[in-house]
């Protein structure tokens, strides 16, 4: 659909009011020349020659008018083509040669500009080369605080002091998909990105009381100010907030540009701290009246003169009391132990060190060691301390029971699976299995110190397995430990973020100069705007008559830059047959969205993940009305403003043929790739967008408002879904 060009159908027109107005003119003129019989014979002539004369007319207009429009598109049409390829050439990663068209002016003048777009990809190239060379130690100490991001067991977040996410890191992603109330859809895209705020997560006015701590405590002077906060999360965990400033450049150390959130889940030790003082509550208020009664019973067993019922009663009021001091105590020692047994967490630690920190230990206990079978190349994944606990206790126990001076250490792979196992062998006197079932129940001694756990706990601990073995034919024995390699968890310990499975880490700093705006939307230019650029799969083209969402993807763009790590990717089930005709072209079939989320679930995460951006797509028109059909089902408003790539192409490009999403990014020299999915039809089109923000600049478009604006005088906008 292209927009009329009234020039064109003035400038064919013309012919035919020229040839009408000569005839017109010059028959007025001879009429009047002529006597009446000439007029007679004249009349005659017309009337029998005039279907002649008005097809020659038509002949002669019809030929002028095929001369014009050639001369139109030979040398207007073809240089305001020209004119469009030229100016989208301008962008700086755009090196497309520009097809020649029209008269051969014009087609030279295309082939000049070739040769200028051509010089000027040269030039930019070593500009581009120098510039990387130039920046490569500023890479080097981003990509070394990337590593260092992604390491760290702790959840990290930075923020200008708009409270726009500017860095985090996979830790912090885990965090708030731990936190969210519902089940993380798309990888928790819609929980945590840059640009996003956290004020989705935090109150706004914890954020201002902390900042305005920290603006105080530097002002004071101190020289590591902090402040913190514990809020409760949608999910009903209990966050722990550490903020600390980000300043300013040197010489301004008062300023802050924005301020580091280092985050921890405090709701299991809140409840553990809750359920300690409530023991300790109850044990000394069970303590305290024990000891008034035990207090009060004693001195009435003190008089002499107390009958023997009376005495009676007091003695089993000491006895009762006596138990039921020593049952709170057990209690209270029981649940410490419990405590103790998953209180240190397992770390990665090479077999070999393991088994030279064991040596000497039980070294240090008086014995002899060898250690001779030593797989040097497993890690395993161990507490080391309560371990080396154990095979001390029970190298101890050898020593003092069978007088064993002598052990010897062995480590190796436990056949093809995920296990180690570490041996305490020994020769010499004969033990039996019974002696070793309790000695792995007893708790654990090692010199004069004790211990609350025993080697069984130590196993439960680690996920392991332990037992006691006879070599028969060495004469010898062993205890055997069924260990966890580091990379597979243990059964006892799944943890749900192992440190440095995402690198790069998700950060931008020129986000420190990207502020919010007072002014409206409408107002602010487009490079400052935050979008989510987005597409959807469907079951067909009819979202009145019962087609549904099969899948939304989306990404985003921050500060004028493609955000290709901040996407969401949802498939969705719709709850009815799948159309084979479509099939071939989403590539979506009925068994991958089975299981799949309904779109009464992705809906209220996508709305989450576009939250406080712009909504870009191609043809959106098309996209918004599927989303807008279910609004009043789930509630939720799509409110944002809405940009078309259609439309925009057509505003900054009308002379062009083809205004299809492939067209427009070949024009653009934007590669395509994943059509035809929802994600990568996104990404194509936040391309393509990013592209064309130049084109509507060079035509005076450079806000968001004067988009829309030309957007819809667009034939294209008339489009109805």
């Amino acid at each position: 659909m292209k927009r009329i060009d009234w020039r064109r159908a003035a400038l064919l027109a013309a012919p035919g009011g020229l040839l009408a107005a000569f005839a017109l003119g010059g028959g007025s003129w001879l009429w009047a020349t002529l006597d009446p019989a000439e007029r007679d014979t004249l009349a005659a002539v017309l009337h029998s020659r005039g279907m002649l004369l008005v097809m020659v007319g038509l002949a002669l207009w019809a030929l002028a008018a095929w001369g014009l429009e050639r001369l139109y598109r030979q040398h207007v049409t073809a240089a305001a083509q020209l004119l469009e390829q030229a100016r989208s050439r301008t962008g700086e990663q755009v090196a497309m040669p520009l097809e020649p068209a029209g008269s051969p002016p014009l087609r030279g003048l295309a082939e000049v500009l070739n040769t200028l777009v051509q010089q000027r990809s040269d030039l930019h190239g070593q500009m581009a080369a120098k510039v990387a060379e130039a920046a490569r130690h500023i890479d080097q100490e981003r990509q070394r605080l990337a590593a260092l991001m992604s390491e760290l067991t702790q959840a990290v977040v930075v923020c200008n002091l708009d409270g726009r996410i500017l860095l985090y890191n996979e830790r912090a992603r885990a965090q708030f998909r731990a936190l969210s109330r519902t089940p993380a859809l798309a990888g928790g895209a819609e929980l945590i990105g840059l640009g996003r705020s956290i004020h989705g997560v935090f109150e706004r006015r914890l954020v201002a009381h902390a900042l305005e701590t920290l603006r105080q405590r530097l002002q004071q002077g101190t020289a590591q100010p902090t402040a913190q906060f514990v809020t409760s999360t949608g999910g009903g965990q209990l966050l722990r907030a550490v903020m600390a400033p980000v300043r300013a450049a040197q010489g301004e150390a008062q300023a802050m540009q924005g301020f580091v959130l280092l985050l921890d889940n405090i709701t299991r030790e809140f409840e553990q701290e809750s359920a300690r003082d409530a023991q300790l509550h109850a044990f000394t208020e069970g303590t305290r009246a024990s000891l008034g009664n035990l207090q009060a019973a004693v001195e009435m067993l003190e008089l002499p003169d107390l009958e023997p019922a009376m005495r009676e009663r007091f003695q089993a009021v000491v006895h009762d009391e006596v138990q039921g001091m020593g049952r709170r105590v057990a209690e209270l020692a029981a649940r410490g132990a419990q405590e103790l047994r998953t209180r240190w967490p397992l770390e990665d630690m090479l077999g070999a060190d393991v088994v030279s920190a064991a040596q000497r230990r039980l070294q240090a206990l008086g014995l002899r060691v060898s250690c001779h079978e030593v797989d040097a190349t497993l890690w395993l994944k161990v507490d080391s301390f309560s371990l080396l606990q154990a095979l001390a206790s029970l190298a101890q126990r050898l020593a003092e029971a069978y007088d064993i001076q002598l052990v010897e250490l062995r480590l190796s792979r436990a056949g093809s699976g995920p296990r180690a196992q570490l041996d305490l062998l020994w020769t010499g006197q004969a033990m039996s299995t019974e002696t070793a079932v309790g000695w792995e129940t007893e708790p654990l001694r090692v010199g004069a110190d004790g211990s609350a756990l025993t080697v069984r706990d130590v196993v439960q601990r680690h996920g392991a397995e332990f037992w006691f073995e006879r070599e028969r034919a060495r004469h010898a024995a062993f205890f055997r430990f069924l260990l966890p390699l580091a990379g597979a968890p243990s059964a006892a310990e799944a943890p749900a973020f192992a440190p440095g499975d995402s690198r790069p880490e998700y950060y931008d700093f020129d986000l420190f100069a990207h502020g919010e705006s007072s002014r409206a939307l409408d107002e602010r230019p487009l490079l400052e705007l935050s979008y989510t650029v987005f597409d959807t799969e469907t079951t067909g083209l009819n979202p009145s008559q019962g087609d549904e969402i099969l899948q939304i993807g989306a990404t985003r763009i921050v500060a004028g830059k493609l955000r290709r790590q901040e996407c969401f990717d949802q498939l969705v089930d719709p709850q009815r047959d799948i159309p084979a005709a479509g099939i071939p072209i989403h590539g979506i079939e009925p068994r991958m969205v089975q299981g799949q989320p309904t779109i009464d679930t992705v809906l209220p995460a996508f709305h989450a993940f576009a939250q406080d951006t712009v909504l870009v797509g191609h043809n959106a028109a098309f996209d918004m009305r599927f989303l807008r059909l279910k609004e009043p089902r789930t509630g939720l408003r799509f409110e944002q403003p809405v940009l078309d790539t259609l439309l925009l192409a057509a505003a900054a490009q009308p002379q062009q043929e083809s205004q299809a999403l492939e067209s427009i990014a070949a024009r653009l020299g934007v590669a395509v790739a994943g059509r035809h999915t929802a994600l990568g039809d996104a990404l194509v089109t936040a391309e393509v967008f990013l592209k064309l923000i130049p084109l509507l600049q060079a035509q005076g478009i450079h806000t968001l408002g004067q988009a829309r604006e030309a957007s819809q005088k667009t034939l294209y906008a008339r489009l109805k879904y």
